[in-house]
């Protein structure tokens, strides 16, 4: 069975992005800094070294995405490919001309929709799952099972938090924890 699995690199006091987070500065400014932990020797990033391999790994096994739109946007729809598989973008608004040449892109308006279908399109396999206020409407609706959390030692200091607002209090679960130099990778389970 599948698990909807959010995945996102954070700084110790809860951002996701930097200082002005927009079209043109995804991420906003120092962003890259949260996803140092993957970037190999050589300069490169990809699968890094060591432990951290494994959460590379599982980001790469998942069977489907299901993004924000803000947060589709910024990166251009992954180009229509985010590792092979189907992606699901979270919106209520039309879908967009620079989304529509994307043939593995489908645009849903409710989450709960949203994940069903992308917990469908993924096989078996995991949902990897992206974006702040994805994340929040995921956990609110308790659709989300696992959060992978990237802990990079830095403080941002401003830009936007992870989760900034929610509903209620969700208590989690710590199912692992890979600590590295670049980055401590808790996994949790969402507690139910």
């Amino acid at each position: 069975m599948s698990s909807s699995v959010l995945l996102m690199a954070m700084s110790v006091d809860g951002y996701i992005a930097g200082p002005n987070d927009r079209p043109g500065n995804p991420g906003g400014d120092g962003f890259m800094r949260l996803h140092k932990w993957y970037e190999r020797p050589d300069g490169e990033f990809g699968r890094p070294e060591g432990p951290a391999g494994d959460v590379w790994d599982e980001l790469n096994a998942t069977g489907a995405v299901l993004v924000g739109r803000r947060t589709a946007e910024q990166v251009d729809f992954y180009g229509g490919d985010h590792h092979g598989v189907p992606i699901f973008v979270l919106s209520r608004q039309p879908v967009p001309e620079a989304a529509a040449k994307y043939e593995t892109v489908t645009f849903v308006s409710d989450i709960e929709s949203a994940m069903a279908q992308a917990k469908a399109a993924a096989g078996g396999k995991d949902v990897l799952v992206h974006g702040a206020v994805t994340a929040q409407k995921a956990l609110e609706a308790g659709v989300l099972d696992e959060l992978q959390i990237d802990q990079v030692p830095v403080l941002f200091g401003g830009g936007m938090r992870l989760f900034d607002v929610l509903p209620e209090r969700i208590e989690l679960e710590v199912a692992r924890v890979i600590d590295t130099p670049a980055a401590t990778h808790i996994r949790y389970r969402v507690r139910r």
